[in-house]
């Protein structure tokens, strides 16, 4: 992580030195007044983060080492791309805040995401964790500037109307003039892709149209949301951050623009709410009107070089990590760690196996280690940093033989193997030159068609013989309900809707490289489609 301080105390639960100002106290109908609250200014501590997953998850995280000059937007804005922000406390005296979003759920994405991406504000470390209380009490007396920021921010989300009548300074946040951003990428020593864009800006609402091209010897994009608050939030929390480690900088402006016109749908040009436009190989992307704008936009750049005081790197829940993935870059590390901590395995019935086929649909699985003490924890290497990045982010919280399953990155830099001679029952298992790694090859389709485990399965491979009942039968015996199918018009791939998204797990699980005779095996991904 950059060679920055790696004991983040993320994910770590504190006990009596967790710091609260007597605004949480005095709010008349606490559930908290009873507790003791000791303001010992212990907050100097190191928390080693560890691989016990210390502290329950709670929907209020607590923030420390703040900068002393922070506003609370930039609080807010920490976790604005997880999901709703609910409620915060600053402490200015103590340098800490507390943040509640709206669900448990996006608490711990929040967590995991910056257990992996070390958090800044300012340039400066800081400390996430979630707090011993399961929501705030805010006295709205002792707590205005926050809350009036709070409401300000939910007002922009929820109305797309100006503010009036709060006089919240410069850090509220006021709608934008356009819904479309001028984007520039600093730094860029891998290739960004339209794709990439689409992903990581995809996260704060419906991007319609994107264009991308080249002018002064640098990437440029612009990108149109459907809602100039949607465009606003994103420059918030997405401007001065790195898509990938220490590179790829984004710097965003609001355009003069607000519509583009989109002739093309290619790999430098996509308006999303027309399929239909042609690809129109070989033809600029760019429309002569535009490109003329760009020319007069110049002016609104910020300068290169100078990172926004917002430098925390939130595009959200591993947006960089599936970037990575998408572009297919070996060692291109977005965090750095390749060993993933799994807990909460159904241990009667998971193996090495099984859990290689699920993460493999991620990265390539290296090695897989069950705990011997443990053995609803395992380890689990990948073959760089994006790749683990990217399996968190998809597979964290869900469901897998019949429990929820955690996942985060472990302080092991690699799994290691028993001891030759050692029995360990078959525990560890080196899958390092399986033929069943899907990102071996550079440039491979399976790069594109990473999505998130859902209900519906992609398969392919399927030999002429293999009719639709057939696929029908053998799917159903995983023990899920097959609820819906269509074949492609080759009849080689078809795809397949289960009950659940837990079902489909388990099919994938199951049935990925089953051979279906004919020498053919059955292939089996996430599809993003419906049937």
């Amino acid at each position: 992580m950059d060679g920055i301080v790696t004991d983040v105390a993320v994910g770590v639960k504190r006990g009596s030195d967790e710091l609260l100002s007597g605004s949480v106290l005095n709010s008349p109908n606490s559930n908290m007044s009873s507790m003791v609250v000791t303001a010992n200014g212990n907050d100097t501590k190191k928390f080693k983060g560890d691989d016990k997953m210390d502290g329950a998850p709670s929907r209020v995280l607590h923030i420390r080492k703040l900068p002393g000059e922070v506003t609370e937007t930039e609080v807010i804005a920490l976790g604005l791309p997880f999901g709703k922000v609910t409620n915060i406390l600053m402490l200015k005296g103590k340098n800490q805040a507390f943040l509640e979003l709206a669900t448990e759920e996006a608490a711990i994405t929040m967590v995991n995401y910056y257990s992996a991406v070390t958090p800044h504000l300012r340039n400066q470390l800081i400390y996430i964790q979630y707090s011993n209380h399961k929501e705030l009490k805010t006295d709205n007396t002792l707590n205005q500037r926050a809350q009036a920021v709070l409401q300000a921010v939910t007002a922009v989300q929820a109305t797309n109307a100006p503010i009036s009548g709060t006089t919240v300074s410069e850090s509220a946040v006021t709608p934008a003039q356009s819904p479309v951003l001028r984007i520039i990428i600093d730094n860029m020593y891998y290739p960004v892709t339209l794709d990439v864009l689409h992903q990581i800006f995809s996260k704060f609402g419906a991007v319609l149209k994107i264009i991308t091209f080249t002018k002064n010897n640098q990437f440029q994009a612009l990108l149109q949301y459907g809602d100039p608050v949607n465009a606003q939030q994103a420059k918030l929390a997405l401007d001065g951050q790195n898509i990938y480690n220490a590179c790829c900088t984004l710097r965003i402006d609001f355009s003069k623009l607000v519509n583009l016109n989109v002739k093309y749908n290619n790999d430098k040009s996509r308006d999303y709410t027309r399929p239909d436009l042609p690809s129109g190989d070989g033809q600029p992307a760019l429309d002569p009107a535009i490109a003329a704008a760009f020319a007069k936009e110049t002016s609104l750049l910020a300068v290169p070089g100078a990172l926004s005081p917002l430098a925390i790197p939130n595009a959200a829940a591993a947006a960089a990590a599936a970037a990575a993935g998408r572009v297919g870059m070996p060692g291109v590390s977005a965090g750095g760690n390749t060993v993933l901590l799994v807990s909460n395995l159904n241990e009667e019935m998971v193996t090495p196996q099984s859990l290689f086929t699920l993460f493999g649909v991620y990265g390539d699985v290296q090695r897989v280690k069950i705990l011997y003490n443990k053995k609803d924890s395992a380890l689990i290497q990948m073959a760089d940093g994006n790749q683990s990045q990217l399996a968190m982010s998809h597979l964290n919280g869900q469901k897998m033989y019949g429990k929820i399953i955690r996942v985060t990155l472990s302080k092991h830099q690699t799994v290691q193997l028993p001891r030759e001679g050692l029995d360990d029952q078959g525990l560890t298992k080196d899958f390092g030159n399986s033929p069943l790694h899907r990102f071996k090859k550079p440039g491979s389709k399976n790069f594109q068609n990473i999505f998130p485990p859902s209900a519906t399965l992609h398969l392919s491979n399927i030999p002429p013989s293999v009719a639709e009942e057939d696929l029908r039968t053998l799917f159903a015996n995983t023990g899920g309900t097959v609820k819906a199918f269509k074949f492609f018009q080759d009849h080689k791939m078809a795809l397949l809707q289960m009950s659940t998204v837990e079902e489909a797990i388990q099919a994938l699980i199951d049935l990925h490289n089953y051979n279906l005779g004919e020498n053919h095996h059955l292939r089996v991904s996430f599809s993003k489609s419906t049937i």
